[in-house]
This record gives structure tokens, sequence and C-alpha cells, in this order.
């Protein structure tokens, strides 16, 4: 995964934000769409569309069924998880 992607994926596009957070949370153990809601106080169907668009991209996994699904990070994200956090460093930076 290129470095210039995870860029675009956070902070060059709208949403980004909500991505990192869920991308940080899933980092620590598995969620569904449900939970993961809850977690970052966010709308089910916000949630479901970032899930979507980081399936699509192949940064998160799912199990299960669409309800029910549990997601995690992909091996392919496991690998840059530490430039992610340095692009989340900076988006953070420049967003104060």
């Amino acid at each position: 995964m290129k470095k210039v992607f995870l860029w675009w994926l956070i902070a060059g596009s709208k949403g980004g934000e909500n991505r990192a957070r869920i991308i940080i949370e899933l980092k620590t153990r598995p969620y569904n769409a449900n939970k993961l809601a809850e977690r970052l106080s966010l709308d089910y169907k916000t949630i479901r569309h970032h899930i979507d668009v980081l399936d699509e991209n192949n940064i998160v996994e799912s199990t299960g069924e669409k309800y029910g699904a549990l997601y995690f990070l992909s091996n392919e994200m496991e690998d840059v998880y530490d430039t992610f956090l340095d692009i989340w460093e900076e988006f953070k930076k420049s967003d104060e």
C-alpha cells in the first residue's frame, strides 16, 4: 500500500477523519458496524459508508453476514499501520 494512497484516504478526501478513527478502533479488536457506531458516536449509516470505502480499498476485511459482520484490519493495512499513524499525526497537526 502506497503512502500517497493513505494520504488521500485520510487527509485528502471528505470523511478521512472518520475513516482514520475506524482504523484505530479496529486495530484494537474486531467490531461490527453497530458497535463501531456506538463507540465512535456516529450514525450507523455513516459507519456503513466508511466501512464500505475501507473494504473497497483493502483496508478492512470482514467475516460473517452483512449486519452481523465483524470487521478487522486487512494484513496489508497491518503492514503499513505505522505509516498510517504518521499520516494521522500530520493530519491532526494540520487541523489545529
